[in-house]
């Protein structure tokens, strides 16, 4: 296991190769309970819809953004107000999500359809608890690096990665991809993910398998560098234009 030194050194080396737009946060999942890895997400549950579905945030992507403040650990019933993302992360099996009252109406308002739901990646092991946390201040060892990130990043990790894995609905899927399939992959995002975590218009999340970020970091670092070269050379010679004085 790496110390808490490395994931610290490697979430800068991957900030400045990516230019995010948080810093980046580490996921783990614990099949047992271990003590002192991570403090309880802490804060009331909502108080419970007409199906009774209710959780500690609206959705566990929220807990991204949580997590570039500060550690902590969760528990099924923390996610449970989103079953779709409950499903991904391992919580629910797809019966049982299919059974909730929020993937009733995602699947009669259109917006996906049976067959995409099945077809989600999602966790084979349920997790007795997830850590989360800055990257650099990670106490569980991650599976899962998640970075936020614009176009500009998108434009590094495609470079760096010509198979990057490019993904939609629902954004928490990836997560599964990067776990399960040690795959790097990038979400455009989803509009339940957006409108829950308040993420900007402009940001993509990009998940990534821990055990392979040192190798990712290296390769990134090396694509960023041709990138901003050759940026260095086309405004160079973008000044022979009297617009671009």
């Amino acid at each position: 296991m790496r110390p808490p030194s490395d994931w610290a050194a490697l979430g800068t080396r991957l900030a400045a190769a990516l230019r995010p737009v948080a810093e980046p946060i580490g996921i783990a999942f614990l099949a047992s309970d271990p003590e002192a890895q991570a403090a309880p997400f802490s804060g009331p549950s909502a108080a419970p819809n007409a199906a009774g579905r209710t959780g500690a945030v609206p959705a566990g992507c929220v807990f991204w953004m949580k997590a570039a403040h500060r550690s902590f650990s969760t528990v099924a019933s923390d996610h449970a107000n989103c079953s779709v993302g409950s499903y991904t992360h391992g919580f629910l099996t797809l019966a049982e999500a299919a059974a909730k009252d929020d993937v009733a109406a995602v699947l009669g308002s259109g917006w996906v359809t049976a067959a995409a739901v099945q077809a989600v990646p999602h966790l084979r092991e349920r997790p007795n608890r997830i850590v989360y946390g800055p990257l650099a201040q990670m106490t569980a060892a991650p599976d899962v690096v998640l970075v936020r990130i614009t176009g500009l990043g998108l434009m590094t990790l495609k470079d760096a990665f010509p198979a990057l894995r490019i993904e939609g609905k629902p954004q928490c899927h990836i997560i599964a991809v990067a776990k399960e399939s040690a795959e790097l992959a990038v979400s455009v995002g989803c509009a339940l993910s957006r409108a829950r975590t308040g993420m900007g218009p402009e940001e993509m999340t990009c998940a990534l398998p821990a055990a392979r970020l040192g190798e990712i970091v290296t390769d990134l670092e090396a694509a960023a560098e041709l990138d901003r070269a050759l940026a260095r050379y086309a405004s160079a010679d973008a000044k022979r234009f009297p617009s671009q004085r």
